[in-house]
């Protein structure tokens, strides 16, 4: 017997319900994230590359104020289930509504800095607190 893909299984009712169950709380909220990735038809974090132009969505993790030579630098991670990027607003101290368990849309060209995606400036949409 050859062990089927996870991908190729079955998708009934009754496995999506038994997946559901033997998953974790993290497991489940980064399929969320994945799932309403496709459905705002964004990129995914993990596809994006070096120098491309994306929108992409998901949650903020973290928000901290790190100054960037002698500049105040508003940083934030945001999350898709797929990967992370850092978001940076150069010149800002705080942002309302930035804040981490948020969701929003961010647009705007990928860089790498230290191994990491970073979307400097981005143009941003705050998603409502009645779809969270």
């Amino acid at each position: 017997m050859s062990a089927v893909p996870r991908s190729e299984k079955p998708t009934g009712r009754f496995r999506r319900l038994l997946d559901r169950l033997s998953s974790s709380q993290e497991d489940l909220e980064s399929e969320e994230l994945r799932e309403d990735t496709e459905t705002a038809g964004c990129t995914r974090i993990g596809d994006s590359k070096d120098r491309q132009v994306v929108t992409v969505t998901g949650t903020l993790r973290t928000v901290t104020l790190r100054p960037r030579a002698g500049v105040p630098a508003l940083e934030a991670e945001l999350f898709d289930g797929s990967g992370a990027l850092d978001v940076v607003w150069l010149g800002r101290r705080s942002i309302v509504g930035i804040e981490p368990g948020r969701k929003l849309i961010a647009s705007g060209r990928i860089s790498m800095s230290r191994g990491r995606r970073v979307l400097f400036n981005p143009k941003y949409e705050l998603r409502p607190l009645g779809r969270e």
